[in-house]
This record gives C-alpha cells, sequence and structure tokens, in this order.
C-alpha cells in the first residue's frame, strides 16, 4: 500500500497545477517540435496584421491587437471544430495611406509591406505549412495584402485567403443594428470591437463628435482622401487631420458598445473559423 502523500507533495503537485500553462496557439509560446508537428499535419498558419495609428482619442493606436485577439479565437473555434490552426505574432505596422503623420504611428509603404507578407508567407511553405489565413485589420493593407496572395499563388500553388476585418464588419454593422452616425474611422466598427476586446485600453469618456477638418485646396473633404467639385469626386493626397481631427471620421463615435463589437466579433471568429475548416477539406 502507498504511503499517503505528505503536505509538501500535495503542495508541489499544487503548485505545478497552478503553473501549468493552459493550452495555446500562439506560435510564440510553443515549442519548435510541437510547432513543426502540428504544422506539418496540416494546421493552418493564421497571420494577424493591422496597424498604429489613430483611432480617435478614446480608442488604443495599435488595432493590431485587435487583430491579433480575434485570430486567437478563430484557433480556437476551429480547433472546437477539428481543424488545427496557429497563431503567428502579429505585423503591427500598416501600409501607408492617410496616417504618415500621425505621432508615434508607423507606416510601411505598400511595396514593403507586400515582401514583408510575402517572405513571412514564404518562410511558412517552404517549412511545412500547407494552409495559411491571413486576419487583417486596417484598410491601407488591403492592396499589399491582396497583391501579395497573388505572388505567393503563383510562386507556390497556393491559395492564401484573407479576411479583412473591417471591411466585412462595416457591413455587418449595419446588419446588426449599429447607428449610422458612429460608422467611419474613429468609431465603428473598430471602436465597438475595442470596448468589446481590450476595455481596459479604451477610455469612452473621450469619444466625441467629428470636428471640422481644413480644406484642399479651398474645398472641404468628401471622405478621406477626396474632394466633391461639380457633382464629381476626386481624389487627392491629404492626411487625416484634414478630414478627420484627431482620428474621428465618422460623425459620432460615442453610440459604440462592447454588446455590438461582441456580435461583430463572434461573427468574425464563426467565418475565420469556417474557412479553415473548408481548406481542411478542399486541400490535402
Amino acid at each position: 500500500m502507498a504511503a499517503p502523500a505528505s503536505a509538501d507533495d500535495r503542495s508541489d503537485a499544487g503548485r505545478e497545477g497552478l503553473h501549468r500553462p493552459a493550452r495555446t496557439h500562439r506560435i510564440a509560446e510553443l515549442t519548435a517540435p510541437e510547432v513543426a508537428a502540428r504544422l506539418t499535419a496540416g494546421a493552418c498558419a493564421i497571420l494577424p496584421m493591422g496597424s498604429l495609428e489613430t483611432h480617435g482619442p478614446q480608442a488604443p493606436m495599435g488595432d493590431f491587437l485587435l487583430a491579433e485577439a480575434i485570430a486567437d479565437r478563430i484557433a480556437a473555434a476551429a480547433a472546437a471544430a477539428g481543424a488545427d490552426a496557429l497563431v503567428l505574432p502579429a505585423i503591427p505596422f500598416g501600409g501607408e495611406d492617410y496616417f504618415g503623420f500621425t505621432s508615434g504611428g508607423v507606416v510601411l509603404t505598400p511595396g514593403l509591406l507586400q515582401a514583408v507578407i510575402e517572405e513571412v508567407c514564404g518562410n511558412l511553405l517552404r517549412t511545412g505549412a500547407r494552409r495559411l489565413l491571413i486576419v487583417n485589420g486596417h484598410a491601407g493593407s488591403i492592396g499589399p495584402v491582396d497583391a501579395a496572395a497573388r505572388m505567393l499563388c503563383r510562386r507556390h500553388d497556393v491559395v492564401i485567403p484573407a479576411l479583412h476585418l473591417w471591411r466585412a464588419a462595416g457591413a455587418l454593422h449595419a446588419e446588426f443594428g449599429g447607428p449610422a452616425a458612429s460608422l467611419g474611422h474613429g468609431g465603428d466598427p473598430v471602436w465597438s470591437v475595442a470596448l468589446h476586446l481590450r476595455p481596459d485600453l479604451c477610455r469612452p469618456e473621450l469619444a466625441r463628435a467629428r470636428e471640422a477638418g481644413s480644406p484642399v485646396l479651398g474645398l472641404p473633404a468628401a471622405g478621406l482622401g477626396a474632394i466633391r467639385l461639380a457633382g464629381v469626386e476626386f481624389a487627392v493626397p491629404m492626411e487625416v487631420e484634414a478630414v478627420a481631427p484627431g482620428g474621428v471620421a465618422c460623425a459620432d463615435s460615442r453610440p459604440g458598445t462592447a454588446a455590438h463589437g461582441a456580435r461583430i466579433t463572434a461573427r468574425l471568429v464563426e467565418a475565420g473559423a469556417a474557412m479553415i475548416s473548408q481548406m481542411k477539406a478542399a486541400t490535402p
């Protein structure tokens, strides 16, 4: 008959259980042999991307944090459906558009960002990954992401889907009853999703209505990068402050809510997990 465990033994066992890490889908937190085994067995590698820019005075600059959190949830949902997935560290810098002069912000030229995406995905494909999904949280990165995906398809004969979060979420905003006034940069859908996923970083008391911007060629901005004359829209170079002082381009960011962000996030996660399952079914 085995001797009963001593108090010290039970204490040691408790400490081991306390410090045993929960299962993670993040590549950076796993050992190399486990990552290699899972990727070569068909796990989908998820690449989250975002930006470091102004999202209004009330929201954190790093929307890549939201893309990373959504990617984590997609991986967990995929696993629950029987499809393995691993999450890469996020690319935190977005493609250059209207935010190049945001204090503390960092942007990459489109060609450089495209090259970074091609290098990251090319490394994964070269070392055993067979399925990849890009989860992109910056509108200015859509062009580089799509161009990189085309080049990777030609070089490696692989289809890499991209979930452009805020483009998809913009449609969901109306579907879930979001007010038109809060839709736009510095407001929803990013603001409500941030309230849901990272309330610790949000300052809702600072949310506000849009303020008037500066004229371009004597005309008010008609949107980011546009002015209107004689009923026709012209594209013009401009920075965010010309149309959205403080980063608020929507009419009013204050209506955003965590509950609205939760509904949007849930649908994005559902769609991302469904795509991973589809890739598993469609590719050997």
